[in-house]
């Protein structure tokens, strides 16, 4: 008699079935002219029955809980809080004792800046990884992050690490085995014997640290090969047109997914697939490829979604969250780069015609079983992505544009509040991306007095109401909830020094937080603002990221005004990036489906005055 089959043996086949149409065809067409397809395939099954039947009871549970409920992540109960373990609080153990804090703040959604086994020395930050299933020994063991998964689950908080894609440490085992001569490793990575082809590659290639790591290729005289490296020479592109590292990954995701891991942030995916002639970035395979992880995620660990990390043009960021043939498909979570740039270019211009344009042009009102990471800063620097066309559609130069942005915030344009720092100054283009924290970028380290000081406060607060009306996801980087300010001791650091990144990077201040209940100084009114913000977001249906959001035109190029558009009515936010009063007519508003002057954030009546509504400097009201 055959075997019985087990209700979890019932329970998977169902997904496979249901995720098998989103799986096997981009595999089809990615590896099946290979005489080791058929054995791909099934070693690739074997390996998702495997990781299915290794999965914690608690964890196919929370399956279940999330098929049911497919929406979990675009509630608007969702706000999230990025940090380095060791400058949050040290160690995992000490991430233990601050979840209470984090519960405090509204957090639901905590990602843990790399925390997998970084190589020794240079690590690029904790991205250049050695072994995918040890923790950074820095931080503590596997089974703190386990306690730590644990804890988060029970609070009703969702966990996201990073799973870097594009490459691995020159020292993981696989790099070590390919280092020594073993074919079979070799061809995990993209190694050429002499420079003729990457010489070729080269011709349409970008730089990514081009003061740090020139060129995209390292020469390694002791193993003869020359060696794709697109971001560091300790940086190893994996060959993603070998099935084998497509298998390797997702054993790798499924063993973090099994872990605890609800949220896998996929780094550095648009370089993944290469192809002569190209930038080498977002082909077409790139988003076969992530299809496939995704189905492969649905089928063995449901619960678990995946944030494309991909800071690009809006044209090529959309794809990553599923456009066409791969349309609900994809990323459920990439971040929303043009959001994050256009706020920082509105402030420095007191104008928002171009914020409106970009966001209003080139995005959709919604997105299919999917949506965005909204931030407005993080551990990275920022790159002013501004094209020439969207500058001239609101009859600015582009380069100029650019160039005036990177002085305002720098902090050398004349009358800017903003203090920063350039990083990777590109002389031949004259591309300046800029470093700074949230507080110091807004003004607040330059400020001469309390009238300065609340300014930048405002601006502070403002930046966050935007991003929690979007939909989405929110995320706040550590140590802007208390408005920490740059930190200019990574210069005494060797490891930091070349890289102004840091600057933006400070130690939590656990001293300042002990006074964010009763305290008056900038770090206390930023906690409490921003605790605020995201309570009336949990609190207001409209904000779910199914409903549409829409850039209206207002009429005044001082505010920007998005509309969110649900069953239940219209929700208008409005934004006054000036310092100045700002005036809009209440018909206006009203034509907008504003059907009372209710302000869902302030939680109080808006006063007409003379038929206007009046928006006070930096305001930012959320009308219904």
């Amino acid at each position: 008699m055959p075997t019985p089959r087990s209700a979890d043996d019932e329970v998977f086949d169902l997904r496979l079935a249901r995720s098998a149409p989103d799986l096997f065809p981009m595999l089809d067409a990615l590896y099946g002219a290979r005489s080791d397809y058929p054995a791909f395939r099934d070693k690739l099954g074997k390996a998702l029955r495997k990781g299915w039947a290794d999965r914690p009871a608690d964890l196919k549970r929370l399956d279940l809980q999330r098929d049911l409920s497919p929406d979990w992540f675009q509630r608007p109960d969702m706000a999230g809080y990025v940090f380095y373990i060791d400058r949050f609080n040290g160690s995992l153990q000490g991430v233990l004792d601050k979840l209470d804090y984090l519960q405090d703040l509204g957090i639901t959604y905590v990602h843990l800046m790399p925390c997998l086994k970084p190589r020794p020395g240079d690590s690029d930050g904790g991205y250049s990884v050695m072994d995918y299933r040890q923790i950074n020994p820095a931080f503590g063991t596997m089974a703190d992050f386990e306690a730590v998964s644990a804890a988060l689950r029970a609070r009703g908080m969702s966990l996201c690490v990073d799973l870097v894609l594009n490459h691995t440490a020159k020292e993981h085992a696989w790099a070590k085995k390919a280092a020594k001569g073993d074919a079979t490793y070799q061809d995990y990575y993209l190694m050429f014997d002499t420079p003729d082809m990457p010489t070729l590659y080269e011709q349409t290639l970008v730089e990514v640290f081009p003061d740090n790591a020139p060129g995209n290729f390292t020469h390694y005289p002791e193993i003869g090969k020359w060696v794709w490296t697109t971001f560091n020479e300790h940086q190893w592109d994996l060959n993603w047109a070998n099935p084998a590292v497509f298998l390797e990954i997702v054993e790798v995701m499924l063993f973090l997914a099994n872990k605890g891991v609800d949220v896998l942030r996929l780094d550095a995916v648009a370089f993944m697939w290469k192809r002569l002639g190209t930038r080498c970035q977002s082909e077409p395979e790139v988003h076969m490829i992530l299809q496939a992880l995704r189905a492969c995620s649905r089928i063995a660990s449901a619960a678990v979604i995946h944030l494309e990390e991909a800071i690009v043009a809006p044209a090529e960021m959309l794809p990553y969250l599923g456009r066409g043939k791969h349309d609900g498909k994809e990323g459920n979570l990439a971040y929303h780069n043009s959001l994050m740039v256009q706020f920082w270019s509105s402030l420095a211009t007191r104008d928002t015609r171009l914020m409106a344009h970009v966001l209003g042009t080139h995005f959709p009102d919604r997105l299919t079983n999917a949506t965005y990471a909204t931030y407005i800063r993080c551990h990275d620097d920022i790159g002013w992505a501004v094209t020439d066309a969207d500058a001239a559609a609101v009859g600015v130069s582009g380069h100029g544009h650019r160039a005036f942005l990177s002085d305002f915030y720098e902090g050398t344009f004349p009358g800017t509040f903003a203090k920063g720092a350039l990083f990777q100054v590109n002389e031949a283009t004259g591309d300046k991306r800029i470093s700074g924290s949230f507080a110091s970028l807004a003004g607040l380290e330059t400020a001469r007095d309390a009238a300065e000081a609340d300014l930048a406060v405002q601006r502070i607060l403002m930046g966050h109401a935007l991003i929690a009306v979007w939909g989405g996801i929110p995320l706040i980087y550590m140590g802007d909830e208390l408005a920490l300010t740059n930190d200019y001791g990574y210069l005494q650091n060797p490891h930091h020094a070349h890289d102004s990144r840091w600057i933006h990077r400070p130690r939590m201040d656990w001293a300042a937080a002990e006074g964010r209940e009763t305290g008056d100084a900038p770090s206390a009114r930023v906690f409490r603002g921003v605790r605020h913000i995201l309570a009336r977001r949990r609190a207001t249906a409209e904000l779910h990221a199914g409903n549409p959001v829409r850039v209206v035109g207002s009429g005044n190029d001082a505010v920007l005004a998005v509309q969110r558009v649900a069953p239940t009515g219209v929700l208008l936010g409005l934004f006054n990036f000036t310092e100045q009063w700002q005036h809009l007519p209440e018909g206006w508003v009203r034509a907008l489906g504003v059907s009372r002057m209710w302000d869902e954030l302030s939680e109080a009546e808006v006063g007409l005055h003379g038929g206007q509504v009046v928006l006070p400097p930096y305001a930012r009201v959320w009308l219904t």
